[in-house]
């Protein structure tokens, strides 16, 4: 990049970060997104939860600082953050719901980020950085090798090493490396693994931008439909197969492998129990980093595949025989908006009324029912004196679904399976019955699980009767095991 003053004076004026830095409500802006996007890993948020949680920090900061800090509502705040001017959020609709959802956008948590640098470290370590670039310049270089005896060599060479590496531990000798090495290296891993999670951010936005310049070439296509699909779909795919697509897939086949998890999460539980990591006070989500990056690309692999059906879907050969009058409608109308993309037109441009017809088929209407007419007898009403229970109508019982999935995986990320029985005993059912076959339903439909018929289990909760009496109860079923 060239930093000249015309570049960087267009950066100042057009990129979302630098727009950030120099808000007014910047410290709001990034405190808050920092809080509740970056630090948890939550990728996407609903407009609902998202207002809520705006609107409590708001309550505390005008407490402190006045009522008249910041005087519009949350959901006013996350519009305007979310505008095409600001773009420090991401508004969308996700399939399949009429809610809007906020997503931080890569911009945004680069600023983010590099706010989190200008606070002073206690600690400065440069060996591990040079030695990780020596480590890739070496790949580099053997990697790029084509001679076959250069590469012997260099392996003759490494396999020699190793040899007098291994004589000099038998011999008594083991190197280990010092208190400053290991707080060198395990903060170079932790500022590593925080920025593998920002780049899955980024990588998903290069993927809406590549799908997008696709969806410009269709737009303004001139010749025949053969030749679109030749020049767009002439490899297996337009999105997976480019550079980006290729390095983000040969990461999420390292990182799904079992192996390379269960060895994850082994290194990690040694390493933080040393007592110089533990000097250092690492974060708790550290634990579980390799489980933050496996949901962060979950997300990345949805949207991957969510990109390429529409694209299939958008260039449908059916679906462009059968309405081609209004694919040239429609074609129009992209070049149109293409044309004025980077000079939009001020005020309001057009009204819809709504966005959907009202259809009301006729077997749908009901058919004429005769009004009844009440006779009302002339009676005394009387006050009645029978006693009924009103018990029932405080005795209904609601399953809190999210929440037993949150135990069962909670449960998972430190073993592969586990029993519905130990489940029940880490944390006894509430609900009785109604919980224990929730579990069941989640085992059939959300998780993986096993239903092993030759061992039965016995699942036990206690009931409180209208005595006041506790009372144990028990079911006994197949053993059911939930599998990661």
């Amino acid at each position: 990049m060239n930093f000249d003053f015309a570049t960087l004076d267009l950066l100042r004026q057009s990129h979302p970060a630098w727009r950030l830095l120099r808000s007014d409500h910047a410290p709001l802006i990034a405190s808050f997104l920092q809080r509740v996007f970056i630090v948890p890993n939550v990728r996407v948020m609903a407009q609902a939860d998202l207002a809520e949680s705006l609107e409590d920090e708001l309550f505390t900061l005008r407490e402190s600082l006045g009522s008249d800090a910041f005087p519009k509502s949350a959901l006013e705040y996350l519009n305007d953050w979310a505008s095409t001017e600001k773009g420090w959020l991401r508004k969308f609709y996700v399939q399949g719901s009429d809610e809007p959802h906020f997503d931080l956008s890569p911009p945004t948590e680069k600023a983010i980020t590099w706010l989190a640098t200008l606070t002073q470290r206690s600690f400065v370590g440069t060996e591990s950085r040079l030695l990780t670039l020596f480590e890739l310049l070496k790949q580099m270089s053997e990697g790029s090798e084509s001679d076959p005896q250069t590469r012997v060599a260099e392996l003759h060479k490494r396999r020699d090493e190793i040899d007098r590496e291994i004589e000099q531990i038998l011999s008594g000798d083991i190197p280990l490396l010092d208190n400053t090495a290991l707080k060198d290296r395990f903060q170079q891993f932790t500022q590593l693994a925080r920025e593998l999670l920002s780049d899955f951010r980024e990588v998903e936005h290069n993927f809406r931008g590549l799908d997008r310049r696709v969806r410009e070439r269709i737009a303004l296509w001139q010749g025949s439909k053969g030749a679109l699909l030749e020049e767009i779909m002439g490899e297996r795919d337009a999105i997976s197969d480019s550079d980006q697509g290729r390095s983000f897939r040969a990461f999420w086949d390292f990182l799904m492998s079992s192996r390379r998890q269960e060895e994850l999460s082994v290194l990690l539980e040694r390493v933080l129990t040393l007592p110089p990591v533990i000097e250092l006070k690492p974060d708790s989500r550290t634990r579980r980093v390799h489980y933050d990056w496996l949901e962060a690309g979950e997300h990345t692999q949805r949207t991957v595949a969510q990109l390429s059906q529409q694209l299939r879907r958008f260039l449908d050969d059916q679906a462009w025989l059968e309405n081609r009058r209004i694919m040239d409608i429609l074609h129009g109308i992209e070049t149109k908006a293409l044309a004025v993309r980077e000079s939009q037109p001020s005020g309001v441009m057009m009204d819809i009324a709504d966005t959907a017809a009202d259809i009301e088929l006729p077997m749908e209407r009901p058919l004429h029912t005769p009004s009844i007419k009440p006779q009302i007898a002339d009676i005394v009403l009387e006050e009645g004196d029978v006693e009924i229970d009103a018990g029932a109508l405080y005795s209904q019982v609601v399953i809190d679904k999210a929440q037993l999935v949150r135990h069962i995986r909670h449960a998972l990320q430190d073993r592969s399976q586990i029993t519905l029985r130990e489940l029940c005993e880490m944390q006894p059912l509430q609900r009785g019955l109604a919980e224990l076959v929730a579990y069941l339903q989640l085992a059939g439909d959300t998780f993986k699980a096993v239903v092993d018929e030759e061992v039965t289990d016995e699942i036990f909760w206690r009931r409180e009767e209208s005595d006041g009496q506790e009372q144990v109860k028990r079911a006994r079923l197949p053993r059911v095991i939930f599998v990661r």
